[in-house]
């Protein structure tokens, strides 16, 4: 075995009876694993049988080599730590008496802490910033809160595994890209290797070594986000039948507009999303060019236009494709341009905007720069 997090034909499930069989991963120390898949298909059963809170039904697990079966609680608890949805019981306790519970493993039976437990403790408050919510009754913090006082928690243990059951699920923008950026930094400095779910897919494309996919009760794949996130496969794993989800740049758009085309939309560079966008919640069928294929605007004008003209990236755009533009704007009642000026390689596009105000139907934008 040359991994440091292995399983071997692993099969989880409740009462003896398999949900999940055959799950084979493989982790260098270090390595962030996200499970993903849609609700209900076995990723926290995954989590739970990895954290020994659920007796696996086969297979084997190991980390560093050793069986997780043949370890103690005490060895597993410094080996690892959780961070579950499950609520724990804190009467009476402040916020920094629920992190302080993750030196236990190291303090003896008296649970009394060192100077290094309560440095390790503030450290771990400090980096998910919830130090200053240290006095208060944890019963009595927000959701987003809880679930930071419990990340620092973890971290406070100085786990090499951290399992973590869907950790961003009630934290706001700020603080899900502060703690991702916390896991990949200990990972770099101090070789924690993470298993985690999430939902947000984007974060665990940008975050994560490895993807294991689960659907239906089965690992669907396994590998590196580049190796998972091929064209069409997210929208094949959840199912979707409205709207898409680009897997090359990670951002999901609505379902467009029905209908034929009532305006059209010169855009480029990026500026033209905010516009798709607008239309596609107006209801509000569009067509938009001409654009390469390389150009920012071309993943959402692919997913929110009813048409989209098109050059092949870095290729010159051709009279035949000026003309089909151009022949799109006739039949439109409308035309917006995004551009405040154009660049060298936009000469078809001005000559698009030109037309249109030859034909009086520029509504918006219209600087020819």
């Amino acid at each position: 075995m040359g991994y440091y997090f292995e399983t071997k034909k692993l099969s989880v499930g409740y009462r003896k009876r398999p949900l999940i069989q055959n799950i084979e991963i493989g982790l260098n120390k270090g390595e962030i694993l996200t499970l993903i898949g849609p609700n209900g298909a076995g990723k926290s059963t995954i989590l739970k049988s990895i954290a020994k809170q659920l007796s696996p039904i086969g297979g084997l697990i190991y980390i560093d080599r050793q069986s997780l079966e043949s370890m103690s609680g005490a060895e597993l608890s410094q080996k690892m730590a959780v961070v579950l949805t499950d609520k724990i019981k804190t009467e009476m306790m402040t916020c920094e008496d629920v992190v302080a519970t993750g030196r236990y493993p190291y303090t003896g039976r008296f649970g009394i802490l060192s100077g290094a437990d309560n440095a390790a403790v503030k450290e771990a408050m400090e980096l998910v910033n919830v130090t200053g919510i240290r006095e208060q009754d944890f019963r009595r913090i927000s959701d987003g809160q809880r679930q930071r006082v419990m990340l620092a928690r973890a971290i406070c243990q100085e786990p090499e595994i951290l399992i973590l059951d869907e950790p961003t699920s009630f934290l706001d923008v700020k603080y899900k890209l502060e703690f991702l950026s916390i896991l990949q930094e200990m990972r770099k400095k101090k070789g924690l290797t993470v298993i985690m779910s999430l939902h947000e897919l984007e974060l665990a494309q940008r975050v994560s070594d490895k993807i294991l996919c689960v659907n239906k009760s089965r690992v669907e794949r396994f590998g590196t986000p580049e190796e998972v996130f091929t064209p069409g496969y997210i929208a094949e794993l959840f199912g979707i039948s409205t709207g898409s989800f680009d897997e090359e740049n990670g951002s999901m758009e609505l379902e467009a507009a029905a209908g034929r085309p009532e305006v059209f939309v010169i855009a480029g560079g990026g500026c033209g999303k905010a516009v798709y966008r607008r239309l596609q919640r107006e209801g509000t069928a569009f067509a938009t060019g001409i654009l390469f294929q390389n150009d920012l605007d071309y993943p959402p004008a692919r997913a929110l236009a009813a048409e989209v003209i098109t050059a092949e990236g870095f290729e010159p755009i051709t009279e035949a494709l000026v003309e089909q533009a151009k022949q799109r704007i006739d039949s439109c009642k409308r035309v917006i341009c995004c551009k405040t000026c154009f660049g060298s390689l936009e000469a078809a596009n001005r000559e698009l905007l030109a037309y249109a105000k030859s034909r009086g139907k520029v509504t918006e934008g219209g600087s020819e720069g």
